[in-house]
């Protein structure tokens, strides 16, 4: 079965998010054309942060037709997407990650030649790092524009918590993660702010597994998909350990939105969260100070390791000249130096150009994004970087799938067996490839 084939198995939304909620703009007078883009930056620090391109988009003359659709860390906005391309209507611009680009643009739904001359002006290929470039290609040609790029594996601390739960320092292992876990429950805390959906339980569970089996080992299992990796004793023992973090779980968080868990933690409820670097921008947009108000530290074994979530632009064929100009002014923008540093810094993340990643102090980042830069360009020179399993970043959607079922079942089901579940992933994974 072909890509756009698979487009096809969708389940249509239809009969909740009718394709006449996308209407095709209609001009004003003194544009030079309009472009829809469909996301998911729906929470308040995201949303700040696309307004940034949006105001931009329109000062420079277009029409900016916003297509944001909440929910499911962008899987409800990919299904909208899917049921709209088969539809023969899709928007200009869309969000898109990681292999799920090349698989677009084997349909033949996005431009290769509209960013081309883009690219070539603003140099991008010696500005972004191959493994960012790479992303947004497909045989060579730029069909995407890379925004910003997220580290994955935080937790976010709030200290004035941790202090009254009599917690001293931010825990560098799963064991003293579990001893900070206890004060916190013993102090009437929620220790672990955690929203039970699908995505935000891979995202633990891939912390977990780089925690316990190292770069390699999580390379092995979550990238490569190697059966004897995803079965074997190093991944029994991260299931075994995920079992015990999911006990410091909010018990009231199934199925809340990471944003209303991070709340939590901003106001003092709960004291960590597992979350990437995008939960900056809640804390960013309740006036928050890093290093002050709330600590942001590699989770427990993983400080030497780098797991990243690229967010990119995709670029779809549209007839209309106008909206070529606009996806065109898009890239411009994107990774022009003002909408990378105001952008991240709304969003939480840090920009995809190399030259900013060396300036960061000097362009008046806070010491997470500092601390994540310099972690970026160090694990780059050996190659470590490690795309997110959990965003979109290192599989398919259907493998993605597999690992979600499979890891939501074993942390709700109170009687599984680490071995067994580890079995059930090699051969969910294996059906899924």
């Amino acid at each position: 079965m072909n890509a756009i084939s698979r487009l096809a198995t969708v389940i249509s939304l239809a009969s909740l998010l009718p394709l006449s909620a996308f209407p095709l703009s209609t001009l004003a007078a003194d544009s030079k054309g309009s472009v829809e883009v469909v996301h998911w930056w729906t929470s308040g620090g995201e949303k700040a942060a696309v307004d940034v391109l949006k105001a931009q988009v329109e000062k420079d003359g277009f029409t900016w037709k916003d297509g944001a659709v909440a929910g499911g860390g962008g899987a409800t906005a990919m299904t909208v997407l899917k049921s709209r391309a088969v539809a023969g209507n899709p928007p200009g611009v869309a969000q898109i990650k990681g292999p799920d680009i090349q698989e677009w643009a084997s349909t033949g739904l996005l431009d290769t030649d509209v960013l081309k001359d883009t690219a070539k002006s603003e140099k991008w290929d010696s500005l972004l790092d191959k493994k960012v470039s790479d992303t947004v290609k497909y045989n060579g040609d730029y069909v995407a524009v890379p925004v910003n790029i997220h580290r994955v594996n935080w937790l976010w601390i709030n200290p004035e918590v941790f202090k009254k739960a009599g917690i001293e320092k931010p825990p560098t292992t799963l064991e003293e993660f579990y001893a900070a876990g206890d004060k916190l429950k013993a102090a009437g805390f929620i220790a672990l702010a955690h929203g039970g959906q699908p995505w935000q339980d891979s995202t633990v569970f891939e912390a977990v597994v780089l925690s316990v089996m190292g770069v390699d080992g999580y390379k092995k299992a979550l990238v490569d998909l190697d059966n004897d990796a995803l079965t074997g004793p190093g991944m029994v023992k991260a299931l075994t350990e995920l079992k015990k973090v999911a006990t410091y779980m909010d018990v009231d968080g199934k199925g809340q939105d990471w944003n209303l868990e991070a709340a939590k933690v901003i106001n003092g409820k709960a004291g960590m969260q597992i979350m990437g670097d995008w939960a900056k921008s809640e804390w960013t947009a309740a006036k928050k100070v890093a290093g002050k108000d709330y600590e942001c530290v590699a989770f427990p074994g993983t400080d030497k390791a780098f797991t990243y979530n690229i967010d990119s632009l995709a670029v779809f064929k549209q007839k209309n000249a106008g909206t070529a100009a606009a996806q065109q002014d898009i890239a411009k923008i994107v990774l022009g130096e003002n909408f990378q540093k105001v952008f991240s810094i709304n969003k939480g993340s840090i920009p995809v150009r190399n030259d900013m990643l060396h300036e960061m102090d000097k362009l008046g980042f806070d010491e997470c994004a500092q601390k994540a830069a310099k972690d970026f360009l160090e694990d780059a020179k050996t190659g470590g970087l490690q795309p997110s399993m959990a965003h979109n970043m290192a599989t398919t959607l259907a493998v993605q799938g597999a690992f979600f079922d499979v890891v939501t079942n074993y942390i709700n089901d109170p009687k599984a067996d680490p071995a067994d579940a580890a079995r059930k992933l090699g051969a969910a994974v294996k059906s899924a490839k």
